[in-house]
């Protein structure tokens, strides 16, 4: 739940600028009142009719008037918005509630209320509010809705202003906004085994063994509860301090997430787009495997890795799958296509070779591409990428002859290297592309025992 927009709304200042602002603030019911009453001054005087003139002073005064009195008005308004939720699929609706509160000691005339939004989210709302007593509050809300991932600003709150003959209105607005972020849509996805690694927590995960050997244990220092039995002499020692072996630690298993963002990689825009659909992957994906208990990474063509380059770049144990999925989701909220014409940048930043499972979202690719994606692949001990071919995605089931030979050979080379590679067709369900990648991988290599991702 985040708050924003709170704070007070000033009317516009300044002595030259001020009548020219009441004037400016003349609705066309003013406006209309004031040229009739200059025309009843000139009739009068041309005709000689000193009743007319009255009249015309009395139709010419009271926009005047009106237009004088809500300038000089101070009402002090406190507004603040709240957005439930803050951050949101594609597609689905987020609540945006406003609250108006009367922090004077005089009641308000009529208010109207205008919340400016981007026109992805939907028409600007618009409210009218009653008079608001002394120390009351007024609370309205309305819905946005997104289809395009990405991050929208929601304000400032403008509040008109109007006078009870409805001669003049006057616009204050408030200094700050809201920020609403709309992540890409996240499909569920089965739990299956894709690789030999162990599940991220469990019987069979991963060990890091502190102690290999007399001569190779690697101490730390002593601290209030440890046993004494792990305490090292040779160390302590040589240290001069109390030194204890470190206990065997488990590890995580890890999955890095390779998104292909190259532009000339993807063709067509919008919603149903290849490269939408690969990011909704991505994410799809990355939040599944965070509930697996795996410790997971975000990498680009580009080299860059979420959650961080410090450390190994991976979501570890320390930090909460929440914060990570969040930082990830953002990421993928905002990212677009890249200038880049390979994935060279990538296949350096998996220089470590302990990357755990690798599953990458990839556009058209060529024969330099395919041959790099194949020794990414001796890094990892599991691969699988999702191939989306752009001939298919912008143009009609019915106008595609069949799969083309050039993007045959590109998924031939990424099997033989290793990688479970699948071709994925306009509007295919995520989920059932990975059920097939863990029957393609199981095809290859008999599973282990026990549940994976």
């Amino acid at each position: 739940m985040t708050t924003a927009g709170a704070g007070q709304a000033e009317a516009d200042r300044g002595e030259k600028g001020g009548i020219r602002t009441a004037l400016a603030g003349l609705t066309t019911r003013g406006r209309s009142f004031l040229a009739a009453g200059i025309a009843a001054a000139i009739c009068s005087y041309v005709l000689g009719q000193s009743d007319l003139l009255r009249v015309g002073l009395l139709l010419a005064v009271l926009p005047l008037v009106c237009a004088g009195v809500l300038y000089r008005t101070r009402y002090r308004v406190a507004g603040s918005r709240r957005l439930s939720p803050a951050r949101v699929p594609a597609g689905s609706e987020a609540r945006v509630h406003l609250r108006m509160d009367n922090v004077s000691r005089l009641p308000t005339g009529l208010l109207m209320l205008q919340d400016r939004v981007p026109y992805v989210l939907g028409p600007r709302p618009r409210f009218v509010l009653d008079r608001v007593e002394a120390g009351g509050r007024r609370e309205v809300s309305y819905r946005v809705r997104s289809d395009l991932r990405g991050r929208y600003p929601l304000g400032p709150l403008q509040l008109r202003l109007t006078d009870p003959f409805g001669m003049s209105e006057l616009t204050r607005s408030f200094s700050t906004y809201d920020t609403l972020t709309v992540i890409p849509r996240v499909e569920p996805l089965a739990p299956v085994r894709l690789s030999g690694e162990a599940k991220g927590y469990g019987d069979g995960r991963q060990r890091s063994l502190a102690l290999a050997g007399e001569d190779d244990v690697i101490p730390r220092g002593y601290r209030h509860g440890d046993d004494l039995r792990r305490v090292h002499w040779r160390s302590t020692a040589r240290y001069g301090e109390l030194m204890v072996r470190r206990e065997e630690q488990p590890q995580r298993a890890r999955c890095t997430v390779l998104l292909d963002t190259r532009g000339i990689a993807y063709e067509g825009a919008g919603p149903d787009s290849a490269f939408e659909w690969a990011v909704s992957g991505a994410a799809s994906v990355l939040v599944h495997m965070l509930e697996r208990g795996y410790s997971v990474r975000l990498l680009t063509d580009t080299g860059t890795a979420v959650p961080g380059e410090g450390g190994d770049g991976f979501a570890g144990a320390s930090q909460e799958s929440a914060d990570a999925a969040g930082l990830m989701m953002d990421t993928l909220a905002v990212i677009d296509h890249s200038d880049g014409a390979g994935l060279s940048r990538a296949y350096d930043v998996l220089r470590g070779g302990n990357e755990g499972l690798l599953v990458a979202f990839l556009g058209d690719l060529d024969e330099d591409q395919a041959a790099v994606l194949g020794r990414m692949r001796q890094r990892s001990p599991g691969a699988v990428a999702f191939v989306l071919d752009s001939d298919t995605w912008v143009r009609e089931p019915s106008d595609v002859p069949g799969p083309l030979e050039g993007s045959e050979d590109r998924l031939r080379m990424l099997r033989e290297a290793g990688w479970s590679a699948l071709r994925v067709p306009r509007g295919a369900s995520m989920d059932e592309l990975w059920r097939q990648a863990d029957r393609e991988r199981r095809g290859v290599a008999a599973p282990s025992g026990g549940e994976g991702p």
